[in-house]
């Protein structure tokens, strides 16, 4: 691993530093997993955005409209 420095607002920190001491924890460990799932959403919503620019906003549903009576169902 390889260090890192960051500034923080007093406020959250003093918030980091209950959540780590309510679960004995370092503030390293709270802020490593709260960066992957920071990370995580963000590729989550590049997801999104990718589908809706391929799709349109509507999404697949408005791509095949007027399709619906142009295939026969077997009885």
């Amino acid at each position: 691993m390889k260090a890192v420095q960051a500034t923080f607002d007093e406020g959250l920190l003093d918030k980091l530093d209950r959540y780590c001491a309510a679960r004995a924890r370092g503030r390293s460990a709270a802020i490593r997993e709260a960066v992957a799932e920071y990370l995580r959403r963000k590729d989550a919503e590049d997801v999104a955005l990718q589908y809706e620019a391929g799709y349109g906003a509507g999404g697949v549903g408005d791509d095949m409209s007027g399709w619906a009576d142009e295939g026969v169902w077997p009885e």
